[in-house]
């Protein structure tokens, strides 16, 4: 099961910096011009969890596997992408195959890394990718409208259902006209559905970073960061403030040397381990884990997933003759520092087919195929 998020933005914002702070990799060239990154990278990152790591530290496990989150750096858009400027059809193309973005806002100065507009504002940047997403959804939908209108002209239920669509499609329309984009139009999660096929940019989640530099994270209120936090309000989308090339720093140093970095830093935590948890609740995920001697392991599933199919998130024979799922609350858990003293305190739980696996669940399932 593969869950990914695509990092856009300008050129020159610093996405490609941020995709190698993350990967802790070169794959992504950053450069001083635009377009230094023409196909996308992909780069698979384990998803930061400190009850992974306690769980380890009770099972003494020969194995410890976390759960991993995909990131693509994807060529910077300029103005103009959705008819062609630049490299904008092949941008919005990737843009469509990630389920979740990553917008970089560049806030810092920088004499020596040029801006493609001429300086740096992160609210204009802003508005130059979402009306080229706009205008591409805009593109998407006339097709889709032309589709229905054909369809409506006749008689039957296939045409209610093609005049139903085309009322949609009319609002949605008339919304990214108006520049909103689709995630900031209210719909319901029916109307949702009836939408899914046409894989609209504005309507992925998104998650806006505001890449600033080392003197600015300790440098109290900035107005350009301010600005970042305010779009983010508006579209009902999270925020973090993050210095890539602190970041791409640190990512460079041994793992023994990164602590004492990060203290002399004043940097508490990574910023990439919040990123990357951010990430993961952005796409709706949740974390269950399996432990024992053998392997300590983080899964991923998506909020809601019921135990049949989280056991096919392991094996597929799991979830086709599964039978009952035991659970416990990972905090429970620890606390009580063995299974057995688990059990004794009645704190196992046994689960059917209907329970819905939450976050921070330890599960053993129980099947017969």
């Amino acid at each position: 099961m593969g869950f990914n998020c695509g990092i856009v933005g300008l050129p020159n914002v610093g996405k490609s910096t941020l995709f190698n702070a993350i990967s802790e990799t070169s794959k992504a060239e950053a450069a001083n011009y635009p377009f230094c990154t023409i196909e996308p990278n992909v780069g698979v990152v384990a998803v930061p969890d400190p009850r992974l790591d306690q769980l380890a530290a009770l099972y003494h496990p020969a194995k410890v596997t976390p759960t991993s989150l995909e990131f693509v750096d994807i060529a910077g858009l300029v103005a103009g992408a959705s008819r062609g400027e630049g490299l904008g059809n092949q941008f919005l193309s990737h843009i469509r195959q990630v389920q979740a973005i990553v917008h970089v806002l560049r806030c810092f100065d920088a004499g020596d890394v040029v801006h493609v507009a001429g300086g740096v504002d992160p609210e204009r940047d802003a508005a130059i990718v979402e009306t080229e997403l706009c205008l591409k959804d805009l593109e998407t939908v006339e097709k889709r409208r032309e589709r229905e209108q054909k369809a409506a002209k006749g008689t039957g239920k296939s045409a209610e259902e093609a005049r139903a669509n085309l009322a949609l499609l009319d609002r949605v329309h008339g919304g990214l006209d108006a520049g909103t984009p689709l995630s900031a139009q209210g719909l319901g999660s029916e109307e949702k559905a009836r939408l899914s096929d046409l894989f609209l940019l504005t309507g992925k989640p998104v998650l806006y970073v505001a890449n600033v530099s080392e003197e600015q994270l300790g440098a109290g209120d900035d107005p350009r960061v301010a600005a970042v936090q305010r779009l983010a309000g508006k579209r009902g989308a999270p925020a973090l403030v993050i210095c890539a090339a602190l970041e791409a720093e640190i990512a460079r140093l041994p793992r023994e040397e990164r602590a004492d970095f990060l203290a002399a830093s004043g940097v508490g935590e990574p910023g990439l381990s919040r990123l990357v948890r951010a990430g993961y609740a952005l796409l709706g995920l949740v974390t269950f884990f399996t432990a024992g001697e053998d392997e300590c392991r983080a899964w991923t599933l998506r909020e809601g997933t019921k135990a049949p199919q989280a056991a096919g998130v392991i094996h597929t024979d799991f979830e086709r003759g599964f039978v009952k799922a035991e659970i416990c609350r990972v905090e429970e858990l620890l606390a009580a520092g063995s299974e057995a003293a688990l059990r004794s305190a009645g704190h196992l739980r046994i689960e059917g087919k209907d329970y819905v696996v939450r976050d921070g669940d330890v599960a053993h399932f129980r099947f017969a195929v």
